[in-house]
């Protein structure tokens, strides 16, 4: 009987954990750009599709690894410095946003895009 009990309790615990990573990785992610792109843009970063237009990139269908700072580094490569990258629920901390934008396209190159 205890096994069960325990058997239960511990589904119930990985169910909720892959619930709040689900529920995490539907939020979308908006990168806001330092410089805004001269045309609209679409490329693929971090398991998703991102569409600029302006200064902000948008991935509405995000995969549960979109939030990362490989991903900012993926989106700075494309479109240049990112000023910010996240969901509603976390950004990426001033720190990371840096080494995200070690890999930024100079602002020039963006404007010619």
């Amino acid at each position: 009987m205890k096994l069960r009990t325990l058997a239960a309790a511990c589904a119930a615990m990985m169910s909720v954990s892959f619930a709040a990573g689900a529920a995490l990785a539907d939020d979308p992610i908006t990168a806001k750009l330092q410089t805004p792109v001269a045309e609209k843009t679409k490329f693929i970063a971090g398991g998703a599709v991102f569409m600029c237009e302006g200064d902000t990139c948008l991935a509405a269908a995000p995969s549960s690894r979109t939030y990362a700072a490989s991903t900012c580094k993926e989106v700075a490569k494309n479109v240049g410095a990112v000023v910010s990258f996240g969901g509603v629920r976390k950004q990426l901390e001033a720190a990371k946003l840096e080494q995200c934008n070690t890999a930024a396209l100079p602002a020039q190159q963006v404007a010619n895009r």
